[in-house]
């Protein structure tokens, strides 16, 4: 597992290597040449996040037209990102970082979470890459129930050339 760099506006995301819900090695890199949506939610088969995944995958043939990438990433083991990809029939890869090292290089770890001390997951946000891997969009939700603005990524891949 590597990681290099912050996650801020303008610079180029933070590379990783994670496993995928089929336990198959993928990393940032393979997305390059192409936009990406980073999509990080703080637990399968939680409500909000069922919302979301599934905002993404209703509206992937629109995103695909963008030229973009969908990706979803959650502290989950890929035993239940898989359960949680086939309940939900997504149509875009769910990676694992079980060990918590991307969502704390992102800067979007959630500690604690649901009141479960000790517990970190990932903190509801979005990133959108161009097709350089440089971060041109950066969303972080206050509170894990709310759900990102979907039209606002819609609009910020369609600026992207």
């Amino acid at each position: 597992m590597e990681m290099s760099g912050k996650a801020d506006l303008g610079s180029v995301a933070p590379d990783f290597t994670l496993v995928d819900m089929n336990r198959k090695q993928r990393n940032l890199a393979e997305f390059r040449g192409r936009k990406a949506v980073l999509a990080f939610y703080p637990g399968a088969f939680t409500s909000v996040c069922q919302k979301e995944m599934c905002a993404f995958r209703d509206s992937l043939s629109k995103l695909e037209a963008l030229d973009a990438q969908v990706v979803g990433i959650s502290v989950n083991d890929p035993f239940s990102n898989k359960a949680f990809h086939e309940m939900n029939m997504l149509n875009f890869p769910l990676l694992c970082d079980y060990t918590r090292k991307v969502v704390d290089a992102y800067g979007v770890s959630l500690p604690d979470f649901a009141g479960l001390i000790g517990y970190t997951a990932a903190q509801r946000s979005v990133f959108v890459l161009d097709r350089e891997g440089t971060i041109v969009y950066k969303w972080i939700a206050d509170n894990p129930g709310i759900e990102p603005d979907y039209g606002e990524i819609e609009v910020r891949l369609s600026e992207l050339e």
